[in-house]
């Protein structure tokens, strides 16, 4: 398989500060393996850039051909983050979301995941999301105390259950198998918080290359309004 990828990131139209990091941050051609990652911040003043950045750094330390799970190396970036912490009492109560994808030479995809932010697979123009929210609304959701269409309305709706920056840390992970075709999305929440999953649809399915493509996702976050920092990895995946 060969995997074609872009990156981008911008600080959104209300922030001044962008917490988010990405992995990597130029554009890439590989056969496999290559592990790519989206994290963001949280923590107020520079807390939460700091804890992208060293979840990020982390967990993309080692070699991709490294036999390391991508779980292990979100459990890795968790625990540079406590010892950030700990070497550092002011940045106290920072964390991090972690969204990783390890594609593989056999066309296999390995994901690692906690947090909001969210990996999705475009196959035959069908979007399909890949890894779980954590958050207070989704969980209520599983329960059936709320329904889907209430949760935007919720006044918690940005309460995050699980992130790095916590002691006993539990990693979301899965494999799939990639097709000849397929595109890949990983994104943090400021994309999805103001562009539906049916306009993210539209816009990896429109054509175009992955750059242009994920610019055009940060330009139409931006112009619902651009509340958050967003930040963007598109994959195409080719024979």
């Amino acid at each position: 398989m060969k995997y074609v990828w872009s990156a981008g990131t911008h600080v959104g139209r209300i922030r001044e500060d962008n917490e988010d990091s990405v992995f990597p941050q130029s554009s890439g051609v590989s056969t496999g393996p290559v592990v790519l990652m989206v994290a963001d911040g949280m923590g107020g003043a520079v807390a939460g850039e700091v804890a992208s950045g060293i979840a990020v750094e982390t967990a993309s330390s080692q070699d991709a051909s490294d036999p390391t799970t991508p779980e292990a190396r979100v459990l890795a970036a968790n625990t540079a983050v406590l010892e950030a912490i700990e070497n550092d009492p002011s940045l106290a109560g920072m964390g991090t979301t972690l969204t990783l994808v390890r594609l593989n030479e056999d066309s296999s995809a390995d994901l690692a995941h906690v947090g909001d932010s969210r990996a999705y697979l475009l196959r035959d123009d069908e979007l399909r999301q890949l890894t779980i929210d954590h958050t207070l609304v989704n969980e209520l959701i599983e329960l059936g105390r709320i329904q889907p269409e209430e949760a935007e309305r919720h006044p918690h709706k940005h309460l995050i259950t699980r992130v790095l920056g916590l002691k006993s840390l539990i990693v979301d992970s899965a494999s799939i198998r990639l097709q000849d075709g397929d595109r890949l999305l990983l994104c943090t929440d400021g994309l999805t918080t103001m562009v539906s999953d049916f306009g993210i649809q539209q816009i990896l399915a429109a054509g175009e290359g992955v750059e242009p493509t994920v610019w055009a996702l940060i330009e139409h976050a931006n112009t619902a309004g651009g509340v958050d920092n967003t930040t963007v990895v598109v994959i195409d995946v080719a024979v």
